[in-house]
């Protein structure tokens, strides 16, 4: 597939088959996701793959806020991976201040980007991926013995898709697009 077709086709799956994914698996996505742009190329992302049914479960029971939803999705995913992100670096000068006035924005577009270059690089290796925000970042972290000065930036679910969901409508281009 090339990449307009990547994009276009790549999905939010919800429902995956029992299909296992592996650690050489994931770290073939990872290897492919690295080449992510980030601030001042401080390459921040850090991937948790969580394979082990024990922590999987974990996570959904202790770390999802009991929003059943992620529960549900973590639980029927064959891999979890927790996207963390190094505190302090994007965004910011050497002495610690910030280099602009969007101050600790730029982490989380850095970790935005991170993510959705992992999911198509799931999706060109034919997994499918959900990217879940309602989680307990504390208790996340905590489970998967994340280092200090790391934060979770989101939760991706990882499988072989029991199905092929529909496209979502689009806003139309002229809502979206504005040409100066």
């Amino acid at each position: 597939m090339n990449l307009k077709q990547g994009i276009e086709t790549r999905r939010s799956i919800r429902s995956y088959t029992e299909q296992k994914v592996t650690a050489q698996q994931i770290r073939q996505i990872v290897e492919t996701a690295q080449m992510a742009p980030s601030w001042k190329n401080s390459q921040t992302a850090r991937y948790y793959a969580v394979l082990d049914a024990d922590l999987k479960e974990r996570i959904a029971a202790e770390g999802t806020l009991q929003f059943s939803k992620n529960m549900n999705n973590i639980r029927n995913a064959a891999a979890l991976v927790v996207l963390a992100s190094e505190n302090g670096v994007a965004g910011y000068n050497p002495d610690g201040s910030f280099t602009t006035g969007l101050g600790t924005h730029w982490q989380s577009f850095d970790a935005g980007i991170a993510c959705q270059t992992f999911c198509l690089a799931a999706h060109d290796a034919g997994l499918g991926t959900l990217i879940m925000g309602i989680f307990a970042p504390e208790k996340v972290a905590e489970l998967v013995g994340l280092p200090q000065g790391q934060s979770v930036s989101a939760l991706i679910a990882v499988g072989y898709a029991a199905g092929e969901p529909q496209a979502p409508p689009r806003k139309p281009l002229d809502e979206v697009l504005t040409v100066l």
